[in-house]
């Protein structure tokens, strides 16, 4: 029934109900009362239509896919409005095996481009894959930390300098505190080329009680130099920090934790036992962590059980099963996407929603898991 049409049956009502001198005046104001009708009835159709169709955008949730590149890190970020940013690259060579399976899943995000590529740093499972990929699919901007610092990777950076070289990309040489856009997720800078976030984060803070004593050593390799990054979508807080070591874990966490608690934890190195330490681990208190680990790669037993062990974790995800974990140290077997025995690049898939709620996705196992927002999150 038209807005119109309504106003009309509601005074007919009123008219019938009246004394014939009301009814009179009444009719003598119905001109005027129509008019007011029509728009009290406008307005409360059109409020109606507002609150059971939320804004295009508000519904659509952003999605990562753990892409599997048996041990190195490929990780795909897509946002609701379609802006897209990867996380290294995989290796190079295999018949472009690390290439083809991030375009797949490009693909299957419903994407032609990307419009981001970040290079934590220039060891061959991170920044290897990147001239393959190149060649399979558009890509707007590379994102790293600046100068390769190891000798031993010269031949990988000069590969990827190339590619920069060649002009037909922007490049962003990142440091601590910058802030990059994607769509509506906010990419914000933790450490790079060596240095880490000088400042406190909001919800950060408090005092590290997993410190210990002193820094432990570091190493003149690229890892240290990883280009990390927090990425903040809504409520929700995902943190990746590449194969950043131990040592600068302790320069950004300690005394002081200056990142507060996080809702998803990418874990560092591929959960390698130079990395990922509980004065990290453990002051971020993850409610999630995603290990991109392959089957001999990474997957530490000591830095599985840091995860494990870590306060309010509710799971652990890995992209492999440990050979080196084994069963007392690797995660419950519907949590892990490749198991023992030839891989099938089965991947994970992380879905975030507004207002705090996420879920995990096992591509082998079909399952999904669900988590709530933070007790604190509630509206």
């Amino acid at each position: 029934m038209s807005a119109e049409l309504l106003s009309r049956v509601l005074l007919a009502k009123l008219e019938r109900s009246m004394p014939l001198r009301s009814a009179h005046r009444c009719r003598r104001l119905q001109a005027a009362a129509r008019t007011f009708l029509y728009l009290l009835v406008c307005l409360f159709v059109s409020a109606a239509a507002t609150a059971a169709a939320p804004p295009p955008e508000a519904s659509k949730p952003l999605r990562v896919y753990f892409v599997d590149v048996e041990g190195g890190q490929a990780t795909l970020f897509v946002t609701p409005e379609g802006n897209s940013l990867l996380i290294d690259t995989g290796w190079p060579g295999n018949n472009g095996r690390d290439a083809d399976r991030i375009v797949a899943a490009a693909r299957d995000a419903g994407i032609q481009r990307i419009d981001y590529v970040l290079i934590t740093h220039y060891h061959d499972d991170h920044v290897g894959g990147a001239p393959q990929l190149a060649a399979k699919i558009p890509i707007g901007t590379f994102i790293d930390h600046g100068e390769n610092r190891e000798p031993g990777a010269q031949k990988l950076y000069d590969a990827y300098k190339a590619l920069l070289d060649s002009g037909k990309y922007k490049h962003i040489t990142a440091r601590p505190d910058d802030v990059v856009r994607v769509g509506s997720a906010r990419v914000k800078v933790i450490s790079a080329d060596g240095n880490v976030l000088p400042k406190l984060l909001p919800g950060g803070g408090q005092e590290n009680g997993s410190c210990g004593g002193s820094a432990p050593a570091g190493d003149q390799t690229e890892n240290p130099r990883s280009l990390g990054v927090l990425i903040t979508f809504d409520r929700l807080k995902i943190l990746d920090l590449g194969d950043l070591t131990s040592d600068k874990e302790y320069a950004l966490m300690c005394p002081v934790n200056r990142l507060g608690h996080v809702d998803i934890y990418i874990a560092s190195h591929h959960g390698f036992d130079q990395s990922g330490s509980e004065a990290l681990v453990h002051a971020i208190a993850p409610r999630v962590a995603i290990v991109d680990n392959g089957a001999r790669k990474g997957g530490s037993p000591s830095a599985l059980d840091i995860i494990k062990s870590s306060p309010g974790l509710q799971a652990m995800w890995q992209l492999h099963y440990s050979e080196e974990g084994g069963e007392a140290h690797n995660t419950a077997a519907d949590f892990i996407a490749n198991p023992q025995g030839p891989d099938a690049a089965n991947y994970l898939k992380l879905t975030l929603q507004m207002g705090g709620r996420f879920e995990v996705y096992n591509s082998r196992t079909k399952r999904t898991e669900v988590y709530l927002g933070r007790p604190s999150d509630a509206d």
